[in-house]
């Protein structure tokens, strides 16, 4: 029965080696469950949430994988609306990828509101001054719009494309993807951005607080900007995962060039406007709020060093390393270019979530770091597995990558 799901003409692990590689994501939902029922049974009390950090470390992974999940409305913009036809044998899996990475990330927000139950109130009794307000619609809107982007892949499975119906149902929504890919696009752009504006406009903390262009704080387009230059290099680092782990080629090498350009091109030009940034919030903003730079690094773990790392080390280089075509081309630099990329976003999602909230805004404060409980990290992990599950599963079972045949087929 297994054989006959697997797409045709292509090799896949026997059932038994199968079942054994997703024992360990199997694991880590089963810690994510106990965890998430703790929390919402016991209560937010199984954290150390305080008054201090009202954001968990889940909100930390949430950003982040919000950002890196980003290569699906990107990927899909590039395919169907600018034209960039060789994408279309990476774009189911930018797509999957998308998927896990948003309900991973609204299955996260369920934890953090503690009554998921009540998670309705948000659309029904909506605070309209609230940039959250507009984040949980276009969140929850372009989740739906990706859960239509993975249907028709789900539909070209061997035995679902047995029923006619279902069969002519997938090649009419293949004929519309450019809507839905155009419609994920501009949620995307708004929610990307709002994530920004949201702590751009937290006059209360110096640390944050930016100038704009009218309603619309820097950070407003820094976080669209970076998270359309991590999301395709997030994509590339999956799918070359799954080829090195499957020991095949699956996508054409002219993809993996034309994404890996695009996104150190945008990076590039997100480094520029990051460091343009900081030095207009050192030089400027600080200095107005009667503060100096070291105000904020001279006490607690979160020092210059992270700074540092964040927009030098895992910005400035893999920008370097992804616009150069000799290194791009090179597999290793390659990966070490995309992995370095995501690596500064998720420092980036940290400094704003975790370090804004640690450094004190008042006098008599004192710096607070925080360490999250096993709880928290359970919550965090499940979204891994459940990754890792869905990804396996759906590369086993569909015709994620159209060229996998023609590929594996010249390498005889």
């Amino acid at each position: 029965m297994d054989s006959a799901l697997i797409p045709e003409g292509v090799k896949r692990c026997s059932p038994k080696v199968f079942f054994f590689w997703t024992l360990p994501w199997i694991a880590l939902l089963l810690w994510g469950a106990v965890s998430a029922a703790l929390c919402l049974l016991v209560g937010l009390n199984q954290t150390n949430m305080s008054d201090y950090f009202a954001f968990a470390v889940w909100i930390v992974v949430d950003l982040a994988i919000i950002a890196l999940g980003a290569g699906a409305f990107f990927t899909g913009f590039l395919t169907y609306i600018i034209g960039k036809k060789e994408l279309k044998d990476i774009i189911n899996a930018a797509v999957i990828i998308g998927f896990i990475c948003y309900s991973g990330a609204v299955a996260m927000l369920g934890i953090d509101i503690g009554q998921p139950i009540r998670g309705w109130f948000i659309f029904w009794h909506v605070n309209v001054h609230s940039m959250l307000a507009e984040v949980s619609f276009c969140i929850t809107c372009y989740l739906g719009v990706l859960a239509i982007e993975y249907l028709p892949i789900i539909l070209e499975n061997r035995e679902i494309k047995k029923v006619r119906t279902l069969r002519l149902a997938g090649e009419n929504l293949h004929g519309i993807m450019a809507v839905f890919a155009a419609t994920g696009a501009f949620l995307s752009f708004f929610h990307q951005g709002s994530l920004g504006g949201l702590f751009g406009v937290m006059y209360a903390r110096p640390f944050d607080i930016r100038g704009g262009f009218y309603v619309w704080p820097w950070t407003f387009f820094l976080f669209i900007l970076s998270a359309m230059a991590a999301g395709p290099s997030f994509t590339i680092l999956c799918t070359k995962l799954t080829e090195k782990i499957a020991r095949k080629h699956l996508v054409p090498e002219k993809a993996f060039q034309t994404l890996a350009k695009i996104s150190g091109s945008l990076l590039c030009f997100y480094v520029v406007l990051k460091i343009i940034d900081t030095l207009v919030w050192v030089f400027g903003n600080v200095p107005r709020a009667g503060l100096s730079f070291m105000d904020f690094f001279k006490e607690g773990p979160y020092g210059v060093w992270l700074l540092v790392l964040e927009i030098l080390v895992f910005g400035v280089v893999p920008a370097i390393i992804l616009i150069t075509p000799s290194a791009r081309k090179s597999e290793g630099w390659l990966i070490t270019g995309c992995l370095m990329n995501c690596i500064g976003i998720v420092l980036n999602r940290f400094t704003f979530t975790i370090v804004s909230l640690a450094i004190p805004v008042m006098p008599f404060d004192k710096f607070v770091s925080y360490l999250p409980t096993w709880q928290e990290w359970g919550v965090s992990v499940a979204v891994i597995g459940y990754g890792f599950l869905l990804f396996s599963l759906s590369y086993r079972y569909l015709p994620i990558f159209p060229k996998e045949r023609e590929l594996n087929a010249a390498t005889k």
